[in-house]
């Protein structure tokens, strides 16, 4: 029940009606019993700033931010985490006494599925900045940065191949994650030579630099795939309502591995036709609606202040809400 007492949280975008962020953070607020509410937010690009304002004037504690915000509001803001300026890419602010903060929980919602054991229900790892990924050459900020360390449980990323496909802003952050993990190689894969070459050059002067990243354009595909053990789509391709699409041909995911991991970010269609292929020739299949509940949780956990917040209530509700149980 809204009450004056009730606290506010939001997403804002444009066009943000079809967020699916309010559906999981109500049901996690419902099941914890706190005086929060979390609600959509439409916000015009040229209204973005008064927007901060008012928010900080009627008291919003944070909200989650999707496109075209991400990289826009990064001048906007008191404190900006490092693992937030390394993806170039703000997902999460709340509020402080400096003002507002900025971070990015897609690393952590990407990294969760990936992690030795994936169940019980991941839950973040250290609220402090410990590893390179967040102080790089940076001074560690105010900002709780999010997922701290490498695979949980021993898992040994040290041997393993990642190819992604795409180079925009989702392949970031998986850029991150695979860095975070320790894989052996990572490579980009993208239509631009130019724009991959410019894609591999910001992480070379990035506070973290990745040393074994390279870039390839998407004639080298069919090579890669076979020495892939995480074969990740950041690309829109086979999203809904073009659903019957893969990045990927019959003819490449022919060649994945038996074991392979092939993790897509699109979670509608759920699975995707990529996933479907890659689970056809023995490959483990992820899909994105796990990275949005994780990163939305790793949200949670910022405004709310708590070390664990329900991720099962909060994936059950996008499942109910999509139709999928």
């Amino acid at each position: 029940m809204i009450k004056g007492t009730t606290k506010l949280l939001g997403v804002i975008g444009h066009p943000v009606e079809h967020s699916l962020s309010p559906a999981m953070h109500n049901a996690a607020i419902s099941h914890l019993g706190v005086d929060f509410v979390y609600l959509p937010f439409p916000v015009k690009p040229g209204d973005l700033k008064v927007a901060l304002a008012g928010f900080a004037a009627i008291g919003v504690r944070g909200f989650s931010i999707t496109i075209p915000h991400k990289q826009a509001i990064l001048p906007l803001l008191s404190e900006v985490s490092p693992i937030a300026r390394l993806i170039g890419a703000v997902n999460t602010v709340y509020l402080t006494d400096k003002g507002w903060c900025g971070t990015n929980t897609d690393v952590e919602g990407f990294l969760a599925p990936l992690q030795t054991p994936p169940t019980p229900p991941y839950q973040g790892g250290a609220k402090y900045a410990t590893s390179p990924l967040e102080t790089g050459n940076m001074a560690v900020e105010s900002c709780p940065p999010p997922y701290q360390g490498g695979a949980r449980g021993g898992s040994d990323w040290s041997q393993k191949v990642a190819v992604i496909l795409g180079n925009g802003g989702a392949a970031r952050a998986v850029v991150a994650g695979c860095a975070q993990l320790g894989c052996a190689e990572i490579h980009v894969v993208g239509r631009s030579e130019q724009n991959l070459g410019e894609f591999q050059q910001s992480w070379v002067n990035s506070p973290m630099p990745v040393q074994n990243l390279q870039v390839h354009t998407w004639n080298n595909l069919s090579r890669l795939i076979s020495q892939a053990d995480l074969l990740v789509n950041t690309t829109p391709v086979g999203m809904y309502p073009q659903g019957e699409k893969s990045p990927v041909a019959a003819g490449e995911i022919d060649r994945i591995s038996a074991g392979a991991i092939v993790y897509d970010l699109i979670y509608t269609p759920n699975p995707t036709q990529f996933l479907k292929d890659a689970q056809l020739r023995g490959a483990r299949a992820i899909d994105g609606l796990e990275m949005l509940v994780q990163q939305g949780a790793a949200a949670l956990k910022i405004w709310l202040n708590k070390e664990s917040v329900p991720v099962d209530v909060m994936r059950q509700a996008l499942r109910q809400h999509l139709g999928l149980s």
